[in-house]
């Protein structure tokens, strides 16, 4: 079997973990959960929450991340675009128009763009930052990765979505401040691309690649995994609905080949429709009736929108304790 650069952690630690049958072996939590993620035959179930806790907080902001590492998750999922200095923050979104008070602070410079790759860091922190339901706080700015990865370090594993063209930016700042090991990040890219890009550095941060099982691309980039022999640490598996089977076949096939599955119950689009969905796990009389059917199939990794929600009844059926 061919195995790429990008692997051989997680199969060291599977081994390490199999060694030791515990997590109390590790220095810190991120490190404990870090094995968890390496480990195919681990029942935990690792939670990660999309850009924290932005029903509380602003999202992708430093309190955001607070809330969730007090909440017990696992993994915090944060975006990240570059700043005209060449500074990363945290930011989902090409402009900073729906996240910050931009329009009240340029009001008197029309035509400023609101895109984060044409301001400066030092623009950026004079913008508040907005909660979900629009109201300004005062005292939040933007943060940038440096910041977010200091408040995360020892604590809970980041997992990077968009920034995967960052990834020598980003594994930079990592290996500077000795969180390599508990950063995942993730894209779409042909193995070849991904393989190449790892083989020239000694350490990289974990990766894993994003599948959408009902659409072309995303087939074809499975498919590559499967044909070419080579087992990811876990695939983040999106399909749209359950008509043709294809997720349940999906799952078949990844645990067969010894990875982990990653999917998302946060928009009903990724997870085969409502009803699939954390909305739906929300509003009903038993969380299980939703969140039960992954368990089933082999998940073991969910990104959800209701991080509470999901880790105490994850707690209850004793697959969230590290």
């Amino acid at each position: 079997m061919k195995y790429h650069s990008f692997l051989v952690l997680s199969l060291v630690a599977a081994v390490f973990m199999s060694c030791t049958g515990s997590t109390t072996k590790y220095a810190n939590r991120a490190e404990a959960i870090a094995a968890q993620i390496h480990d195919p035959n681990s029942k935990y179930v690792v939670v990660t929450c999309h850009r924290g806790d932005w029903r509380n907080f602003p999202e992708n902001s430093i309190p955001a991340i607070e809330s969730i590492i007090r909440m017990g998750a696992d993994i915090m999922e944060l975006d990240l675009k570059m700043t005209a200095d060449s500074v990363l923050v945290l930011s989902h979104d090409a402009t900073v128009s729906r996240c910050t008070n931009f329009s009240s602070v340029f009001k008197n410079e029309p035509g400023k763009s609101a895109k984060v790759k044409d301001l400066t860091l030092e623009e950026i922190k004079k913008l508040s930052l907005k909660r979900a339901h629009n109201v300004v706080i005062d005292t939040l700015r933007m943060p940038t990765l440096r910041e977010a990865l200091l408040c995360c370090k020892d604590r809970i594993c980041v997992n990077v979505d968009q920034g995967y063209e960052f990834y020598d930016q980003v594994l930079e700042l990592t290996e500077e401040l000795g969180v390599t090991d508990q950063i995942l990040i993730k894209g779409k890219k042909p193995i070849e691309v991904v393989a190449a890009h790892e083989a020239a550095y000694e350490h990289n941060m974990m990766y894993m690649p994003i599948v959408d099982i009902q659409r072309p691309a995303g087939i074809a980039l499975f498919n590559s995994y499967l044909e070419q022999g080579v087992v990811p640490l876990a695939y983040e598996v999106c399909w749209q609905n359950n008509d043709d089977g294809a997720f349940d076949d999906a799952c078949r096939k990844i645990l067969d080949q010894g990875s982990k599955i990653w999917v998302n119950t946060i928009w009903a689009s990724l997870c085969g429709g409502y009803g699939n969905d954390d909305d739906a796990a929300f509003v009903a009389k038993d969380p299980g009736d939703v969140y039960q059917q992954y368990l089933d199939k082999g998940v073991s990794m969910i990104q959800t929108d209701r991080p509470e929600l999901l880790i105490n009844w994850l707690t209850k059926k004793g697959r969230h304790t590290l």
